[in-house]
C-alpha cells in the first residue's frame, strides 16, 4: 500500500508552450508519512520514499526521483527557484508584458527619446572602478544639463511601468533597457533580447561621467575605452542617431543611413544652413579618424552588419556595471 502526498512545485513552466508540472511524494504506508491520530504528515524516513514528476504534455513519461540525494536536489532546487517567481508564479511573462506595454505608449516619434534615456543611464559606467552603468539613478540626474529633454521620455516609460508594476513591480534599469530594445524595433531595427533582473541605485551616479559632445575621435576612442567599449562597438553605438532629429535621414526609421550620412560630410557644406546643422561634433568626428572611417564605411555598405553588431554592443551596454537580482 502506498501513500501518496501532492506537492505543487511549479504551477506553470513557460517554454515555447506552457505546461503544467507536477511532483508527488510518494511512500509506503508503513513509512507512516500521514498520521491519522494528529492529521500531520510525518516523515520517518526517506529511505522508501520516492518523487514523481509529471509533466500535462500527453506525450511525456512521468520520471521517479528514488535517492535521497535526488530528492533533495530536486526539492533545493525547486526551493531556490521559487525565488525568481513573482507572487503569480509567471516570470517567463513579464518579458513581453513589458514590451506589450511599451508600445503602447511609446510612438516612432518618441522613440528616440526613449533610446537616449539608455544611453544617459548606462553611459556613467566606469570600468575601473566599477561604477555607474545601467541602474536607473537615471530618475535622479533629469537635471543635470546632458539629460534636458530626457524628463518627458522618462514620463513616457512611467505609463508603461505603472501598468506592469501592477502586475509584477520591475526595476526602472530593466525597463529603460527594454524600452531601448523596443525603441529600436518599432523603427524598423533588429530585435535584441534583453534579460531581467537588473537592480535600481537608489542614488544619482557621479556627475561628468557622459562623453561629451564636443568630443573628437581620440576623446571618444578612450573616454569608451574607459567603459569598456571598443572603436568598433562605439561606431555601432553611434548609429543609434539614424533615428530622432539630427537630421541622418528618416528620422523615425532605424537604419544604416546614418553612416551613408556621415560620408557625404553635409555639414561642411557653405552653401545650405540646414545642412551644415546635421549631425553633433562626435558624430563628425567618426569620419576624421581613420580607425573610425573603417568601421563607418562598412556600415555604410553593410545594413544587416551594422545591425548585428549594434545588437551585440547594446546588449552590452545594457549589461554594463547592473547589480543583478540575487537568491
Amino acid at each position: 500500500m502506498t501513500t501518496t502526498t501532492t506537492a505543487s512545485l511549479f504551477y506553470r513552466c513557460h517554454s515555447s508552450s506552457s505546461l503544467n508540472f507536477k511532483c508527488e511524494l510518494e511512500s509506503p504506508a508503513k513509512t507512516r508519512l500521514f498520521s491519522p491520530a494528529t492529521g500531520r504528515h510525518v516523515v520517518r524516513s526517506l529511505k522508501a520514499c520516492r518523487i514523481r514528476c509529471s509533466s500535462s504534455d500527453p506525450s511525456s513519461r512521468h520520471v521517479f526521483v528514488s535517492s535521497r540525494r535526488q530528492m533533495a536536489v530536486l526539492l533545493s532546487t525547486v526551493q531556490l527557484l521559487s525565488h525568481w517567481l513573482p507572487p503569480d508564479g509567471k516570470a517567463a511573462d513579464m518579458y513581453p508584458l513589458m514590451k506589450d506595454e511599451i508600445r503602447r505608449v511609446v510612438t516612432k516619434g518618441k522613440a528616440a527619446g526613449v533610446l537616449r534615456l539608455v544611453f544617459h543611464d548606462a553611459g556613467t559606467f566606469e570600468l575601473d572602478d566599477n561604477t555607474g552603468g545601467i541602474n536607473g539613478s537615471i530618475v535622479y540626474e533629469l537635471e543635470r544639463p546632458e539629460n534636458a529633454g530626457l524628463k518627458r521620455s522618462l514620463k513616457v516609460l512611467e505609463k508603461a511601468k505603472i501598468k506592469v508594476d501592477e502586475i509584477q513591480p520591475v526595476s526602472w534599469a530593466d525597463m529603460i533597457a527594454v524600452g531601448g530594445s523596443e525603441a529600436v524595433s518599432m523603427c524598423g531595427g533588429p530585435t535584441i533580447p534583453v534579460v531581467l533582473g537588473r537592480l535600481d541605485s537608489m542614488q544619482p551616479d557621479p556627475e561628468d561621467k557622459l562623453p561629451p559632445e564636443s568630443l573628437n575621435a581620440s576623446g571618444l576612442k578612450e573616454c569608451f575605452q574607459r567603459k569598456g567599449f571598443s572603436t568598433q562597438e562605439l561606431v555601432a553605438l553611434s548609429g543609434a542617431h539614424t533615428i530622432g532629429s539630427k537630421g541622418f535621414g528618416d528620422p523615425f526609421t532605424f537604419d544604416n543611413a546614418y553612416y551613408k550620412i556621415l560620408l557625404k560630410k553635409p555639414w561642411s557644406s557653405t552653401t545650405s544652413k540646414m545642412t551644415s546643422m546635421v549631425g553633433l561634433p562626435s558624430d563628425h568626428a567618426l569620419v576624421e579618424d581613420d580607425e573610425c572611417l573603417r568601421w563607418v564605411k562598412e556600415y555604410a555598405e553593410d545594413q544587416d552588419k551594422f545591425f548585428r553588431d549594434f545588437t551585440n554592443a547594446y546588449i552590452k551596454l545594457v549589461n554594463s556595471g547592473a547589480k543583478w537580482k540575487t537568491l
